[in-house]
């Protein structure tokens, strides 16, 4: 069926493809509506962006959660049960699709939608938009185009009708589960259960970071949000150094100290995981760091540094040993007569190599 209309906003065509069934269901804030999509580009060729089918899971929005592409919620609440129908939406509505489609290829990456353990500078975040990480999207950042988008309704379930996840929730209700969150992951942490800690220390990151994006950088709500999200990511932290996941540690600590130069746990956190990588001088240099900040941890410290020289030692001696065994490998007589003959004028040295890396 070939039904063509326009919609009651402006820039906006519909075509339905294939009728659906019933009435059109109530499409009310907090419920939950289930779909595909193909975005395509209004060129001869019908150039396909994203198929919801191709990556072979449907897409998922909460009405009146504040989706980036807030038009989707109008295109479908026009819409029946197993109805499919193409919309071509003009540009004022799909300037921040670039946007939404990285998010939704993170996803079916496996990867997270939002950087949430990346801090950037004010001028960083300026210039984010050169690059998402897909030549098309780039281009269609720089360039905004019209664009087809093809829906099919499969389903809507009522808020009560279903097990709300963090992504679902309103940004108070995200803010309410932050701190319950957080309980749960210090919980897993006592009891050693570090990956199941880490993984609800995230979820209160990521419900923190959605809240945040919407305050203007640096102002008092959003420090206080900031202040948060970094008290969960040191914790997020202090498991991966139970897991061994050393270089992570320091990326995200670094992260942190990069933004807020004053914060005493994200130096001890990054020395402790710069020590168990052999970073003698940067865990000197932040464990210095920390005293200087807190004259309190003084004790912690020394006692940390005393593993480091121990550390250190154990290394040292433990490099020399390999040297040796590299050395003298083979024939004890072969590196002497593998040698030029010695000139009588000259006296030749020979130079111990530099300590292997690890």
């Amino acid at each position: 069926m070939q039904d063509s209309m326009l919609l009651g906003s402006e820039g906006i065509k519909k075509t339905i493809l294939h009728g659906g069934t019933g009435d059109i269901p109530k499409f009310i804030t907090g419920a939950k509506v289930t779909f595909h999509f193909r975005t395509q580009l209004c060129d001869d060729e019908r150039t396909v962006i994203d198929d919801s089918k191709v990556v072979g899971t449907p897409m998922e929005i909460v009405i009146g959660n504040m989706f980036k592409l807030d038009i989707w919620e109008s295109l479908l609440s026009s819409m029946r049960i197993g109805e499919v129908a193409e919309f071509w939406c003009d540009i004022i509505h799909t300037g921040v699709y670039p946007l939404v489609s990285k998010s939704m290829r993170r996803i079916a990456e496996g990867k997270d939608p939002v950087d949430w353990h990346i801090h950037t500078c004010g001028m960083a975040n300026m210039f984010a938009y050169h690059s998402l990480g897909y030549d098309d999207l780039d281009e269609l950042m720089k360039e905004p185009k019209p664009l087809y988008f093809v829906l099919e309704l499969i389903r809507v379930q009522q808020p009560s009708e279903y097990n709300r996840e963090s992504w679902a929730l309103s940004d108070e209700e995200r803010l309410k589960a932050v701190p319950v969150l957080h309980g749960q992951g210090n919980k897993f942490y006592k009891q050693g259960r570090y990956q199941e800690a880490m993984q609800k220390y995230k979820e209160a990151i990521i419900c923190i970071k959605n809240v945040q994006t919407k305050e203007k950088s640096w102002e008092v709500p959003w420090l206080k949000l900031e202040k948060m999200a970094n008290t969960l990511t040191l914790n997020y932290c202090q498991c991966l150094l139970h897991i061994e996941e050393y270089y992570e540690a320091i990326e995200h600590t670094s992260d942190i100290i990069n933004q807020h130069p004053g914060v005493v746990k994200a130096f001890y956190l990054r020395a402790k995981a710069h020590m168990e990588v052999w970073n003698e001088a940067e865990a000197r240099q932040d464990f210095s760091r920390v005293l200087d900040l807190d004259p309190g941890m003084k004790k912690a410290v020394k006692k940390e540094l005393a593993k480091l020289n121990v550390r250190m030692e154990e290394k040292n001696q433990e490099d020399k040993n390999k040297y040796k065994a590299q050395f003298h490998s083979g024939n004890p007589h072969s590196s002497r007569s593998a040698l030029p003959p010695t000139p009588p004028q000259h006296q030749v040295t020979m130079a111990s190599s530099s300590r292997p890396g690890k």
